[in-house]
């Protein structure tokens, strides 16, 4: 993302240990196929977060090749379960093999349909972190959906949260060429992160990592 300074960026990346086999290969894939994933970087703060709050059930709304389903997953260990979402059962077997290799595929309750419908069939408190990475146009609604399912002193954790800086320049009023700046997806993610700043189930904190992180922890 090029809101941030790219030299910061390449040495946040250039830091990191490598990775494994499986999610070396993911990077590549994603890279060269164009899929948005979250990154090594942030994959990295997801798994603190669940070691750090002791999870063990995440939702995860959004999963595309289920890379952070993995972290995820690694996460919250034995016994831990990961709810990964997909349109189409046809999508879901790349992931499902990346869940074999990795040894976490019994971790891992594969659900196939509309992600938002799914979840909002789930019960109050079901959750102890929920991410969403879905459509943006649609963060309003899962704002929505959220606050009942995950209990309290659980985690929302939402991806994409500044948009390439789009959200920030949309609410100072600068002008920009870039279509992307005026988008459906622009006016929902700053719809989204009022609503989360605003709400009284909430205690948020936007990172400006990659391409801008919430966590919000459900209050007490």
């Amino acid at each position: 993302m090029d809101f941030t300074d790219p030299v910061v960026q390449k040495y946040l990346l250039d830091v990191l240990p490598g990775r494994d086999e499986t999610l070396g290969e993911m990077e590549r894939q994603a890279e060269k196929r164009k899929i948005p994933i979250v990154g090594p970087a942030v994959a990295r703060l997801f798994y603190q977060l669940v070691r750090i709050t002791h999870a063990k059930t995440v939702f995860e709304l959004g999963s595309a090749i289920g890379y952070s389903t993995i972290w995820w997953a690694r996460g919250v260990g034995e016994g831990g379960r990961v709810v990964y979402t997909d349109s189409t059962q046809k999508n879901a077997e790349e992931p499902r093999r990346y869940f074999e290799r990795a040894r976490v595929a019994e971790r891992i309750d594969n659900r196939i349909g509309d992600a938002l419908e799914i979840f909002s069939e789930e019960k109050p408190s079901s959750y102890d972190i929920v991410f969403n990475d879905v459509d943006k146009e649609d963060y309003p609604r899962v704002f929505r959906l959220a606050a009942p399912r995950v209990r309290k002193g659980g985690l929302f954790v939402t991806d994409n949260v500044l948009w390439s800086g789009h959200v920030a320049r949309a609410v100072a009023g600068v002008k920009s060429k870039d279509p992307e700046a005026s988008s459906d997806a622009t006016k929902a993610i700053v719809e989204f992160n009022k609503l989360l700043y605003g709400s009284k189930d909430f205690f948020t904190t936007i990172m400006p990592l990659r391409d801008g992180v919430a966590i919000a922890l459900r209050n007490e």
